[in-house]
């Protein structure tokens, strides 16, 4: 009998082109490294490189980048037996570009219909979605086509299982009126154990930005876990019985995308492992840190002792710079 999985994500997935010249726009010479991205899938990436058994359900076209798109999976440790190929599909394409690495400029090269906008419930037999130990939906998959409603069955499916996470992550240009994201964000925090967003995503859902208050009205939703992402605060992870804060870890900034992505794959191992809300923020954070200092996404997610080595390091900068005479 085949293992369960401990996580398994739903939506997007592109082949991934990032300029390597930081402070260049698109209209400047680049060169590019390629790699594969879509916060589904670097999700499920970020948590196969922590050691968790990972798989995302998918789709690309019958195009070679579908072919490298899958290979790349396998070869990051996930689990492809769930990436179907739609014939005359094209996989997607996303450019990146670095003239300001902390917000990097985005372009997307992807139809209405691309492949992963058309998965059905049938996708991923009854069994293995009830087993999976983190089910990780993204906002994003609530947006279009076949995929919107696998995503709202499967949650509705698992409503009150452990553990069903909603990554808010808000994309005002997949929806026609913010309405409609409101709308489905608050269909799905109901059938979700763990909700996360920033300021703005929190907003969109429930109304407000304060992260506490933010807070608040998800736990009175029914979520066990409600993690509010701060920015340079850093990350309140709050249930019904206890509230964290934890700090930011200061990083010289390649690229910021994908950080979100990488929190994300290690907050789902501290889920897996049951660890203590703290704990799974400091780790949570620490890849995220960890990923803007290197360039892709994907490929630039860490192994668990890569990640232990940058926290200890970012630990031990930190106790030198208290130390330092002046310092307030």
């Amino acid at each position: 009998m085949t293992e369960p999985l401990d996580l398994l994500t739903l939506g997007r997935i592109s082949v991934d082109l990032y300029a390597q010249e930081a402070g260049a726009t698109f209209l400047e010479p680049q060169t590019f490294v390629k790699s594969i991205g879509g916060s589904p899938t670097n999700v499920a990436v970020a948590g196969a490189r922590l050691g968790l058994r990972a798989a995302v359900v998918t789709a690309v076209g019958t195009d070679p980048l579908g072919e490298y798109a899958t290979a790349k999976l396998a070869a990051l440790g996930v689990q492809t037996r769930f990436v179907g190929r739609e014939t005359g599909g094209r996989t997607p394409v996303v450019l990146v570009a670095l003239a300001d690495p902390a917000e990097p400029t985005i372009t997307f090269l992807r139809a209405p219909d691309a492949p992963d906008t058309a998965i059905g419930p049938d996708a991923v037999d009854d069994a293995t979605l009830a087993a999976a130990r983190v089910l990780w939906m993204s906002g994003s998959a609530l947006a279009t086509g076949a995929t919107a409603a696998t995503a709202v069955r499967w949650m509705e499916g698992r409503a009150g299982t452990p553990h069903t996470v909603l990554d808010l992550d808000l994309r005002p240009d997949l929806w026609a009126d913010p309405s409609e994201a409101t709308a489905a964000a608050q269909r799905a925090i109901a059938h979700s154990s763990v909700v996360i967003g920033n300021r703005a995503e929190c907003a969109m859902a429930v109304g407000a930005s304060d992260p506490h208050q933010a807070a608040d009205a998800l736990l009175a939703r029914g979520v066990a876990i409600a993690v509010v992402k701060m920015g340079a605060d850093g990350v309140l992870l709050a249930s019904a019985d206890e509230r964290v804060v934890v700090p930011p870890i200061r990083v010289t900034v390649r690229c910021g995308s994908g950080a979100g992505d990488a929190f994300g794959g290690a907050l789902a191992t501290g889920l897996v492992h049951g660890w203590s809300l703290s704990r799974i923020g400091e780790l949570a954070n620490a890849a995220g840190a960890l990923v803007t200092s290197r360039l892709t996404c994907a490929d630039a997610m860490p192994t668990l002792p890569e990640l232990e080595a940058f926290e200890a390091g970012a630990a031990s900068a930190a106790a030198v710079l208290e130390q330092a005479p002046g310092h307030a």
